[in-house]
């Protein structure tokens, strides 16, 4: 199970929060961090966003897919309405960065996102997120608003001890870089959008 290895505070745009890293071991260059809003109320349920690592999309704002854009919208929420933002280092759907450029290759002769990480040899979505409710068990929490559209986080939540209130969805208007990137993740994976 993920330990907690260190906890700071940090000031951000969005507003201040307690940044945390949860690893192994104190060593792990790579720990997944949580971000706790200081306004955050433990005693009702807690404002969850489980975000897998994108960099191309987080750090460098990629039109190819939603993530930076959800990060930003997410950490809004948080600031304003209290929460907690665990951001799991699973980049590329847990394939890492130099798999998920291999992948966007492929995408860019024709194939979704899908099928390119099943040519490489990897599964559609490898991502475990087991981690997040380790997590939140450890930071005590037993019952949570999930920020998500993604049905297969509502499962793993569904599967532990966190008692899940309500999901909240946090949709971005797609453009027209990733209009099949986002209707992969409805066909395919069955998230909760609305693309017209």
């Amino acid at each position: 199970m993920m330990k907690k290895q260190i906890e700071a505070k940090l000031p951000t745009e969005w507003g201040k929060f307690t940044i945390m890293a949860y690893a192994d071991n104190e060593n792990d260059w790579m720990p997944h961090l949580v971000m706790v809003s200081d306004n955050t109320d433990f005693s009702k349920d807690v404002n969850v966003r489980i975000h897998s690592e994108c960099i191309t999309g987080d750090l460098f704002h990629s039109k190819k897919c939603d993530c930076g854009k959800q990060l930003d919208a997410a950490m809004k929420y948080i600031h304003k309405y209290g929460g907690i933002l665990l951001y799991l280092r699973q980049e590329g759907r847990s394939i890492g960065i130099i798999n998920k450029l291999k992948a966007y290759n492929l995408q860019d002769e024709g194939m979704d996102t899908v099928e390119a990480n099943l040519k490489l040899g990897f599964p559609a979505d490898a991502r475990d997120f087991s981690i997040a409710t380790d997590i939140l068990t450890d930071l005590g929490i037993t019952s949570i608003n999930l920020l998500t559209n993604n049905p297969e986080k509502i499962k793993y939540i569904e599967k532990s001890y966190i008692t899940l209130k309500k999901r909240i969805p946090l949709e971005i208007y797609p453009n027209k870089e990733n209009k099949n990137y986002l209707k992969t993740k409805k066909d395919y994976f069955g998230h909760f959008l609305d693309l017209k």
